[in-house]
């Protein structure tokens, strides 16, 4: 067989075994299979090379593999009720009906555009559902389509009919029209519920189920009366299982919350006083619809626990003590390889690597074997100290551009915030570039934002550079990312540290922008004091003095001439004053008529 890693889904059905023997063994099989046919359980494995494997439980070994129908991956295998049919779908977009007795395709057609992912067969077994983006109904004995259905986002998970007769009982019964059934897709929080009517018009869904994160399985107990509620368990990928319990009558225009979320966790031990939560892997309903069947603890050991049903309290926190059930013994490894033992003078000659500059060292003890060895307590080396051992020059291989693409860092931001590796979440955050910031905030995956998110909260209670840096992260995210965000029930209790921080900082930002104001005051007073006292006092003393001897004489001279010349105008300012007088007295005596000269004189005078 090709690769062994495959993609297996359980189906429950009753089949005899197709057997690729021939001769008498082959009769002794088929005379061995008419007394077992009662208790045997076939288990259908699709593969990722397109090739089904039919494993008896019974028996413990492989029965038949059915070759030849698909090219790719198997997504999903359903059995029909009729034992001997068995329907599978691919990544090659194509739906294939087997005979199981023979091992052969008993009919192929293609299902959809893109890859088919999930197959739902109707109670009467007359009609298939299957999905890829859009749903579709088959009718299986012409392989026409019956009905389109669309509203999914991304490629449908699972389906499963939640009816098998309608609810509608005055109408005469087709045996699909009327039914409901239920579909869930891929990083999806929400459930739809679809009825099939006899009109064309209606393409939506009739109402939803919401969830607090991706659906990982899914279980129901299918309604047979009009009465009866339809009860749904569905085990998110946080490790919580929702039950609902709805009548389905027709549409519902708000998301349905769930009536009861169960949770496991264990008891804080004396060392370790905080419990730890347990995740829930899967749930099933049990034959009486009252007692559920959980699943959870480790994949490769996980623990089956009966528990019953009690819907009345919204949340059940179950305690379990995981630890002591899961005590799985870590044995040293066993290796068969074979070190040769090479000569220090031979020359091992290998294939050119590219940045390979070192020599192949052979080892030369068996002390340096024992170091290679990882005791269980330490870490694995990362592949950058691997590729160090080896001495590749990584900086050697360059991109076409020289710079890092956005493609490696949406998958390096991934991978650590998957395996929480702190070197490769400071390499990827610690980028300035927003150009390159958006783009790998833009080609992420959706599940990843809400990861994303608590770890730039987390590294936004740090140093403030590092808070800085993330504000960078937080804005392209809730642009590029907001329709998703929109659509999440639960954002507000997961974005609640977020705002709190953000709120109690803005608080602050106005008492420490007046404290920066003052102390800026303070520091340029002290600076101009400080520059005032380093200036130097101006010397204003001249530091030479002429002095001239003639200048004392000629002070002198001057100072008589003055004196003189104030003298004269003094005498001339009296002289100008007697004689202003002297006119007065005359001026006043004409007035008066009174003359000092005789009238003979003024005769003469005339």
């Amino acid at each position: 067989m090709a690769k062994a890693v495959c993609r297996s889904r359980s189906l429950r059905g009753r089949s005899a075994p197709c057997s690729s023997q021939d001769g008498p063994q082959r009769k002794k099989r088929k005379s061995e299979a008419t007394g077992v046919d009662k208790q045997l359980d076939i288990l259908a494995i699709g593969t990722a090379v397109g090739s089904i494997l039919l494993y008896s439980t019974v028996k413990g070994e492989l029965q038949s593999k059915l070759d030849g129908g698909h090219d790719s991956r198997i997504n999903c295998v359903r059995w029909h009720q009729d034992n001997c049919c068995l329907y599978s779908c691919s990544e090659d977009k194509h739906i294939v009906e087997w005979n199981t007795q023979t091992c052969k395709v008993k009919c192929k057609w293609k299902g959809d555009n893109s890859s088919v992912s999930s197959l739902c067969i109707s109670p009467d077994g007359k009609m298939l559902l299957s999905a890829g983006r859009t749903i579709k109904l088959w009718d299986l004995e012409t392989k026409e389509v019956y009905r389109h259905f669309t509203g999914h986002a991304t490629s449908v998970s699972s389906l499963m009919f939640t009816t098998v007769k309608p609810m509608n009982e005055n109408k005469a019964f087709d045996g699909i029209t009327g039914l409901y059934f239920l579909s869930g897709a891929i990083h999806d929080r929400l459930l739809s519920v679809w009825q099939i009517r006899s009109d064309r018009k209606e393409k939506n869904a009739v109402m939803s189920f919401t969830v607090t994160d991706e659906p990982t399985f899914i279980d129901l107990t299918v309604s047979e009366l009009k009465e009866e509620p339809v009860k749904l368990a569905v085990v998110c990928r946080d490790g919580q299982l929702h039950l609902f319990e709805h009548i389905l009558n027709g549409y519902c225009k708000k998301p349905l919350t769930s009536n009861c979320t169960i949770q496991i966790a264990t008891p804080g031990n004396d060392g370790d006083s905080t419990p730890k939560p347990v995740p829930i892997l899967a749930a099933a309903f049990c034959t009486d619809k009252q007692s559920l069947l959980l699943v959870y603890g480790n994949t490769l050991q996980p623990i089956i626990e009966k528990v019953s049903l009690n819907t009345n309290e919204s949340h059940i926190c179950l305690i379990r003590d995981v630890q002591k059930v899961l005590a799985l013994k870590t044995d040293d490894a066993v290796t068969k390889v074979k070190t040769p033992v090479v000569n220090s003078d031979t020359k091992v000659l290998v294939p050119g690597i590219p940045g390979h500059s070192a020599a192949v060292k052979t080892p030369s003890s068996g002390k340096e074997k024992k170091k290679s060895k990882r005791k269980p307590g330490e870490t694995e080396d990362s592949i950058e100290e691997r590729l160090g051992a080896l001495d590749i020059d990584v900086s050697k291989v360059k991109t076409p551009g020289g710079l890092p693409q956005t493609d490696s860092f949406a998958v390096l931001l991934v991978q650590g915030l998957e395996s929480n590796d702190e070197d490769i979440l400071n390499k990827v955050l610690s980028t300035r570039k927003e150009t390159l910031i958006k783009n790998t905030v833009a080609r992420m995956p959706i599940h990843a934002v809400i990861p994303l998110l608590h770890e730039l909260t987390k590294r936004l209670q740090g140093n403030p550079y590092s808070a800085s840096q993330m504000v960078r992260w937080l804005k392209f995210v809730f642009t590029l990312h907001a329709s998703y965000l929109s659509t999440l029930p639960d954002l507000i209790p997961q974005l609640g540290m977020l705002y709190q921080l953000m709120e109690s900082r803005v608080k602050t930002l106005q008492k420490l922008s007046r404290l920066h104001g003052r102390l800026f005051l303070l520091v340029t007073q002290v600076a101009a004091s400080e520059t005032v006292q380093d200036v130097t006092e101006v010397n204003q003393t001249a530091k030479l003095v002429y002095e001239d001897e003639s200048s004392e004489e000629e002070g002198s001279d001057d100072e008589m001439i003055a004196d003189k010349d104030s003298d004269e105008n003094w005498d001339e300012d009296e002289e100008k004053e007697e004689q202003s007088d002297e006119q007065d007295m005359t001026v006043e005596k004409e007035i008066n008529g009174d003359s000092d000269l005789e009238p003979e004189n003024e005769s003469e005078e005339e």
